[in-house]
């Protein structure tokens, strides 16, 4: 019988993970939807959106078409095949319930819980579009994806399931779908039900590994890299937003299409920030929840024992 060895440095994780990510989507909401200013900010970036448009619709059309109730059933069906081929059961139910629970969150926030009062002129549609369900299925399958694949293919899934859930969120931006408030909702949405995951991976981590876990190096220099992108894209995006409030505090409105463009790209990187943010976490929180314990690692003396009886 498989026994069990609960690692607190993943609780602890997952548990931050989950709070980020629950404030994160808070205040995404708070800050954009439920202030004039952000209501302004964040309508002026939707408008700049249609920069381009013509050009890069084609694009992300085809990146949008992707996402589907099929697509998100056959994923579905894919990761929980690779969780059973591993034998582990219990990481096929804490797949289902990331991206279920993700996505059923955000119909729920979307619909239910968040509005969108008219709190200044010119801030579009009153129906509340946050967080975004095309990127949350985006973000969640391909945090679904990190938790399942073994161990040492994590950090090479983490750079494409970011870098896929990027471009689904900027692609809606380009569409005019959704404005840069809600994909950031979405991803950290995603966010706090991959920290309720890593949570429960945690908790049932088998007590013993088979083989000899990877190198950290890998996940070390993966999780640096989104450090550093979130680091440049996050200023970017911050200078951007604030020189996009400059201008409607001087101005009263952004007509100009320079600016236009610096809010929108502005709120693309700021996309990337938070995507590489979340993503960075998702891969340390999910590698320390399901490393082994130290008593379960083979010792150097009982490696060499083994390869001295494989060569006998």
């Amino acid at each position: 019988m498989r026994r069990y060895s609960p690692r607190p440095g993943g609780v602890v994780l997952g548990l931050l993970m989950f709070l980020a990510g629950a404030l994160g989507t808070w205040a995404s909401w708070r800050w954009f939807v439920d202030t004039a200013v952000g209501q302004r900010i964040d309508q002026v970036a939707y408008r700049g959106s249609g920069i381009g448009r013509s050009t890069l619709w084609s694009g992300a059309e085809q990146v949008l078409d992707v996402v589907s109730v099929p697509f998100v059933v056959v994923v579905l069906g894919a990761v929980a095949l690779i969780a059973l081929l591993r034998q582990r059961w219990l990481l096929a139910l804490q797949v289902i319930v990331l991206v279920g629970g993700a996505n059923l969150t955000t119909q729920v926030l979307k619909r239910v819980v968040f509005d969108r009062p008219r709190l200044a002129e010119d801030t579009g549609p009153l129906d509340n579009s946050l967080p975004s369900g095309h990127t949350t299925v985006a973000a969640s399958v391909a945090a679904a994806l990190v938790l399942v694949v073994p161990r040492r293919a994590r950090p090479a899934v983490a750079i494409l399931g970011a870098g896929y859930t990027a471009i689904t969120g900027v692609s809606t931006m380009v569409g005019g779908w959704h404005r840069p408030s809600d994909v950031v909702a979405a991803i950290t949405v995603v966010l706090a039900w991959a920290g309720l995951a890593t949570v429960l991976t945690a908790l049932s981590s088998p007590e013993r590994i088979p083989s000899p876990p990877a190198g950290n190096a890998p996940t070390a220099i993966v999780s640096g890299l989104f450090v550093v992108v979130a680091g440049v894209a996050g200023a970017m995006a911050a200078s951007a937003l604030l020189r996009t409030r400059d201008v409607l505090n001087t101005a009263g409105a952004v007509t100009e299409r320079s600016d236009l463009a610096t809010a929108y790209v502005g709120a693309g990187l700021g996309v990337v920030a938070v995507t590489a943010l979340s993503f960075a976490a998702i891969l340390v929180a999910h590698q320390v929840a399901s490393r082994p314990s130290q008593d379960a690692r083979p010792s150097s003396r009982s490696v060499a024992a083994g390869v001295s009886d494989t060569v006998s």
